[in-house]
C-alpha cells in the first residue's frame, strides 16, 4: 500500500483518486478552493465535475498543500496545464527526496514551449538547496475521460518515465482489472501526443458544429495525426509512441467523444461562438486553446508544415470563420499523401 496525494480536485484528479483508493492505497486529495474541499468532505461526491460518482468516506480532502505532500510516496499532479507552473512552485518547498511526481495533465506552455514534466522538474529543482536532489517525475496519459474512469469502465493508459523502475512503479500503483497501464520510456512523445491532439480535437468539433459528416472527421483525425507525428518525430519522439495509446488512441477519443471539452468547445465555435464564449459555455479548462499557440510556435521552430493547427490558430485568434478555414484547407495545392513513397513508373 502506498501513501498518495492527488494535487487537484477536478474531474480527472477525482477519478484517479478513486482508482488509487480502489487499489488499496491511502489517498489525500488537495484543492486550492476551500469551498470545493468542504463539498467533497460533506457530500463525498464532486457534484459539479463528476456527478453521480460516490467517493469513499476514508478518502481525505484538504486545502493545506504541505499537509497533502509530506510523507507521501506518490504525488499525482492533476491541475490544468495552465496552473502547472504556479502549483509546482507552491509544492516545491515541501517535496521530499524519493517522492515520485506523476504528471497527468496535458499541455505545452505557450511562452516557453516546455512540456508539463519539464516545467515540474524546473520548478521543483530550482527550490532545492541540494545540487543532487533525486527528483523522480513520471507522466501518465492515454484515451481516458474522467467520466468513464470514475464509472469504472475499462480504460487503458501509459505510464512514462526516464527510468524503467519509476514507470513500472506508477504502473503498479494504478493498474487493476478495469484500469490497464502500459509503460514507455518516450516521455516526450507521450506529452506531445497528449497535448497536440487537443488542438486537432478543436478542429474536429468545429467540423461537427458546421454540420459536416464522418468523412470530414476521419480526414481531420488522420491528417491531424500526420501533423502531430511530423513535429514529434522531428523533436526526437518515437513513431511507435505516436501510433499508440498516447498518440492516435488519445486523438480518436478526444475528437469523437461526447465527454471531450475540446471537441465541445470546437462545436460551439463552429456554430458561431467566439473562442471566449465557447470556453465560458464549457465551464472547464479547454486545454487545446492554450496549446494551439505553442503548437504553431513549435511548428515554426522545427520547420514543420502543420496546416490544420495553423487554421485552428487563425479561427481562435485571428477572427477567421471555421467555415472559411475548412474551405482554405480543402483548396490547398494538390500533393501526394506520403511524400517519401516512390512511384514504380
Amino acid at each position: 500500500m502506498a501513501k498518495t496525494a492527488v494535487i487537484g480536485a477536478g474531474s480527472w484528479g477525482t477519478a484517479l483518486a478513486l482508482v488509487l483508493h480502489k487499489n488499496g492505497h491511502e489517498v489525500t486529495v488537495w484543492s486550492i478552493m476551500e469551498d470545493e474541499v468542504a463539498m467533497l468532505r460533506e457530500k463525498h461526491e464532486h457534484i459539479e465535475k463528476l456527478p453521480g460518482v460516490t467517493l469513499p468516506k476514508t478518502m481525505e480532502f484538504t486545502s493545506d498543500l504541505k499537509e497533502a505532500i509530506l510523507g507521501k510516496d506518490y504525488l499525482i499532479l492533476a491541475v490544468p496545464s495552465v496552473f502547472t507552473r504556479s502549483t509546482a512552485k507552491s509544492m516545491a518547498p515541501f517535496v521530499e527526496e524519493g517522492q515520485v511526481i506523476v504528471c497527468v495533465a496535458k499541455g505545452i506552455e505557450e511562452h516557453t514551449l516546455m512540456t508539463i514534466s519539464d516545467i515540474v522538474e524546473e520548478e521543483i529543482l530550482a527550490a532545492q538547496n541540494a545540487p543532487h536532489f533525486a527528483l523522480q517525475v513520471a507522466v501518465m496519459c492515454g484515451p481516458s475521460h474522467a467520466e468513464e474512469v470514475g464509472a469504472g469502465l475499462p480504460t487503458t493508459v501509459v505510464a512514462g518515465a526516464k527510468k524503467r523502475a519509476v514507470a513500472e512503479g506508477v504502473q503498479d500503483l494504478f493498474i487493476n482489472e478495469v484500469f490497464r497501464v502500459y509503460t514507455s520510456p518516450d516521455v516526450l512523445g507521450m506529452e506531445l501526443g497528449g497535448s497536440l491532439k487537443n488542438v486537432i480535437a478543436l478542429a474536429a468539433g468545429m467540423a461537427d458544429g458546421l454540420g459536416y459528416g464522418d468523412n470530414t472527421k476521419a480526414a481531420l483525425i488522420t491528417r491531424g495525426m500526420s501533423e502531430i507525428s511530423r513535429l514529434a518525430i522531428k523533436m526526437g519522439a518515437s513513431s511507435e509512441t505516436l501510433s499508440g495509446l498516447t498518440g492516435i488512441g488519445d486523438l480518436i477519443v478526444t475528437c469523437a467523444s461526447r465527454h471531450s471539452r475540446n471537441r465541445r468547445a470546437g462545436v460551439l465555435i463552429g456554430q458561431g461562438y467566439t473562442m471566449q464564449q465557447a470556453m465560458d459555455e464549457v465551464k472547464m479548462v479547454v486545454e487545446g486553446v492554450y496549446s494551439a499557440k505553442a503548437a504553431i510556435a513549435l511548428a515554426k521552430k522545427y520547420e514543420v508544415d502543420m496546416p490544420i493547427i495553423e487554421a485552428v490558430n487563425q479561427v481562435l485568434f485571428e477572427d477567421k470563420s471555421a467555415k472559411a478555414a475548412v474551405r482554405e484547407l480543402m483548396a490547398r495545392d494538390r500533393r501526394s499523401e506520403h511524400g517519401n513513397l516512390t512511384w514504380r513508373e
